[in-house]
């Protein structure tokens, strides 16, 4: 049988131990990882292999040969471009008469091979994909079969609110040449992306075999040590090669010619390779130790993964590292948790290296250095790099000048070199410091700047695509943390970033070797004088100024110390509205507000209007995005009821045909009802920004919400702009000749609550799975997380994509019976858990 091996991978976030060495050459148990891959196939009678190659070739070519020193026979294939995956698999068309196997050559696995073979044509499949259950699947595709393995549903790289399993797709496929039918030749064709979603559709035999066994993707330093535990565990059957001795009563695994000195101490879980010196009083424990390998007296090294023709001195130390090739440890020097070091460096003697850091070829430490910082680069990334948000650490300790440096080094490098990029910050001191450190490395890619300085996030995103921008950053104080610094991306339209966006930038940022302009392409920093002029111009062209103007209203606005106080006013003032202001000027600290003070300020917002009989009180949050509303009457309106009065108007104010409204999938489905008195229909979205932010494209949509204050108008633009939502609210008001209490007084009475049930993050995709196998012949939704109705009840679980916790919301036609679907689905939650 035939095998296709895609061995052409970069191996971005192995750096630096990858940058001379292809990621399938990396060496895993002391053979390159691609080995083990070939060595799995042998044992199931894949004799006929064709390696897809691309990055360093020549590495894997000279190594493996025609494939007769392993019993098998090798082909190499090099596209001239990236084709994509199954592009790539298409390239090899030629070579291939039968059914055939398409592996990895980057994984760790014993799977059956034979036995998915035999699923495949029992199933006579066109594709089967091979599948396994991890306790993670964000980083992977999740896959639904039904009972007899055909593929109902798959989705790459989801997020938490859209996993629907645990079962991942393992990059392992079994095909049929009829497959190759459904591929273009030499273009870009991804299986995931286009192959599998196009055989779906036409409804041809896609399977999913579910294979038991060991399975691990290695893709960053973590997992490549994790693999390595686990084959000293014995937690997967690999040819590790050597011969089992005993030392001191243990068994451990050496190649050739190894010599072990006095009084050693070995635990059993250790492989050493050919010609390993280790002296006097050495302590080596749960560690792989590569061939030509000197461990010098007293020295200690722990869960270390240690590469060829390296030497270690006398009473070193090393816990949980990475050692590259031919790299010097110099005595007495300590080389702490975490850190990985590159080929060819040299450790002097007496040098303290630090934690998590990352060293590239050929640096030198000299004697008695502490190394507190990478060389090159700053300080690891302990966890994924965006969220919902953008990226979000803690100000000064995550998110340091360092690291926005290397970030904005990163996003340049993906926009471009001579790209234009626009930003701008909210009125801290620490995002001032935090944005500069941003724009220099935004300059050392060649990125052009516009720097707005502090600005409200929807002028901002106004701003972006006017003057032919290519995005835009803003950096803020976290509303949600005041100790934490979210750093916004937005694209040439001035919303979100996408998810593959994302994705790019952080395998640039984690890879640590882009591209810098030349000394005379450095990029420059520009002030755009006119983006005020052009938000403030496009507002007045969009709101129905001779009304409001003509009208005369007394409103209340609290505006949060933000940057808005500098721009609405004079917006305001066009409009001839009346406006009572509070706290209409910026500050430098003190700009996030905890929950009691945020209640303090709609109280006090609440008596103002009143007192003064205004038309309604305004409260906007910092960066201008959110707005929360008080009645006439100096009633605190929640946001749910907030969100179903701004809709209500929207859906009174429209004369178009077929128009729509966008609310998340969790809020009430009273919506439904009223849109329909007003024949509008109702799009339901995920829970993220950006979901809900990408739902205001559609041109048929007329009114976007969120149930947290956010309102989106797209006849102006497809974000949440509070300020613009403040004068279409009133201008609604005025054309309905009606008020906030009134409306609220009219609309149907509704609750949904609100549950939070605690879910490790390694039960998450097996919570997911179970509640997706929970829905079988029930009624349900999967737009974000999993919903299930029951006549006109229903219940909605989604996993938090930040914290360790599932959401539940649930909304029955008899309020007394939801309390109890609540607590039902809570308890079914921490089941599925078990």
């Amino acid at each position: 049988m035939q095998a296709i091996i895609m061995a052409g991978g970069f191996g971005t976030r192995l750096r630096p131990i990858t940058c001379n060495t292809p990621k399938p050459m990396a060496p895993v148990a002391n053979k390159p990882m691609l080995e083990h891959i070939v060595n799995l196939l042998k044992q199931h009678k894949i004799n006929d292999l064709t390696m897809l190659l691309y990055y360093q070739p020549d590495v894997i070519k000279d190594y493996f040969k025609d494939g007769k020193k392993f019993d098998v026979k090798t082909a190499y294939l090099r596209p001239e471009s990236d084709l994509g995956t199954a592009g790539s698999v298409k390239f090899s068309q030629d070579k291939i008469k039968d059914t055939f196997i398409v592996i990895s050559g980057d994984v760790l696995t014993d799977f059956d091979l034979t036995a998915a073979i035999e699923f495949h044509k029992r199933k006579k499949a066109i594709a089967t994909m091979v599948l396994t259950r991890v306790a993670n699947p964000l980083q992977f595709g999740v896959v639904i079969t039904d009972q007899h393995g055909k593929i109902e549903r798959f989705l790459e790289k989801p997020s938490w609110g859209e996993v629907f399993s645990d079962t991942i797709n393992t990059g392992i496929y079994i095909l049929d040449p009829k497959v190759f039918n459904y591929m273009p030749k030499d273009k870009s064709f991804d299986f995931s992306k286009d192959l599998f979603p196009l055989l779906l559709k036409e409804k041809k035999p896609l399977y999913g075999y579910i294979a038991e066994g060991y399975w691990r993707d290695i893709g960053n330093h973590d997992e490549y040590r994790f693999a390595h535990y686990d084959i000293l565990d014995g937690n997967v059957a690999i040819e590790s090669g050597g011969k089992k001795i005993k030392i001191g009563g243990k068994d451990i695994i050496v190649g050739e010619n190894v010599e072990i000195g006095k009084a050693v101490d070995i635990d059993s879980n250790v492989i050493l390779g050919d010609n390993v010196k280790i002296k006097n009083g050495a302590k080596i424990s749960r560690s792989v130790i590569g061939s030509n390998v000197t461990i010098g007296e007293g020295a200690e090294v722990v869960g270390a993964i240690v590469w060829d023709n390296v030497s270690i001195g006398a009473n070193a130390r090393l816990k949980e590292n990475v050692i590259g090739r031919r790299t010097s440890i110099g005595d007495r020097s300590a080389v702490q948790v975490g850190t990985i070091i590159s080929d060819d460096c040299i450790i002097k003697s007496d040098a303290i290296v630090k934690p998590n850091l990352r060293i590239w070829p050929h640096k030198v430490i000299e004697t008695g250095a502490i190394l507190s910082s990478s060389l090159v680069w700053g300080e690891k990334w302990n966890k994924a790099l965006f969220n919902a948000t953008g990226i979000t650490g803690l100000g000064n300790v995550e998110i340091t000048p360092e690291f926005a440096a290397k970030i904005g080094s990163a996003y340049g490098a993906y926009i471009g070199k001579g790209a234009y990029i626009i930003t701008s910050r909210d009125t801290h001191y620490a995002t001032r410091m935090i944005k500069r450190a941003f724009v220099t490395g935004l300059l050392s890619a060649g990125v052009k700047v516009g720097d707005l300085g502090t600005s409200p996030v929807p002028v901002t995103r106004y701003e972006v695509g006017n003057e032919g921008e290519a995005g835009g950053v803003h950096i803020r104080q976290s509303p949600l943390d005041g100790l934490m610094i979210d750093i916004k991306f937005f694209n040439a339209n001035g919303r979100d970033i996408s998810l593959n966006q994302e994705k790019a930038i952080e395998q640039l940022f984690f890879r640590e070797d882009f591209k810098r302009a030349n000394m005379d392409e450095v990029g420059e920093i520009t002030v755009p004088s006119r983006a005020v002029e052009y938000y403030k111009t496009g507002y007045l062209n969009t709101i129905n100024k001779e009304l409001l103007r003509n009208a005369k209203h007394q409103i209340v606005i609290d505006y949060s110390y933000s940057s808005a106080s500098v721009i609405f006013p004079s917006i305001l003032g066009e409009l001839s509205i009346d406006v009572v202001a509070l706290n209409a000027h910026t500050k430098t600290t003190g700009l996030i507000k905890t929950t009691e003070e945020f209640n303090n300020s709609l109280s006090q917002l609440s008596h103002i209007v009143t007192t003064l009989k205004s038309t309604a009180g305004f409260l906007i949050d910092n960066g201008a995005e959110k707005v929360f509303l008080i009645d006439e009457k100096g009633s605190i309106i929640n946001n749910d009821a907030a969100m179903f009065i701004a809709a209500y108007l929207a859906m009174k104010a429209n004369k178009t045909k077929d128009a729509v409204i966008a609310v998340p999938v969790y809020a009430s489905s009273t919506i439904e009802k009223i849109a329909a008195k007003f024949k509008v229909k109702v799009k339901r979205t995920g829970t993220s920004p950006r979901s809900i932010i990408d739902a205001s494209i559609n041109e048929k949509v007329i009114f976007v919400g969120d149930s947290s204050g956010g309102f989106i108008f797209p006849e102006f633009q497809n974000t949440f702009d509070a300020m613009y939502a403040i004068g279409k609210i009133v201008e609604m008001l005025i054309q309905a000749k009606t008020s906030l209490s009134q409306i609220k007084k009219d609309l149907p009475k509704f609750s949904v609550l609100h549950k939070s049930v605690p879910c490790s993050w390694d039960k998450k995709g097996q919570v997911m799975r179970k509640a997706i196998e929970h829905t079988s012949g029930k009624k349900h939704e999967l737009i974000d997380g999993v919903k299930l109705y029951f006549k006109e009840d229903w219940v909605l679980l989604i996993p938090d994509p930040d914290g360790a916790v599932f959401h539940i919301w649930a909304e029955t036609k008899n309020p007394a019976n939801a309390p109890k679907l609540l607590e039902t689905y809570a308890a079914k939650i921490k089941k599925w858990q078990e």
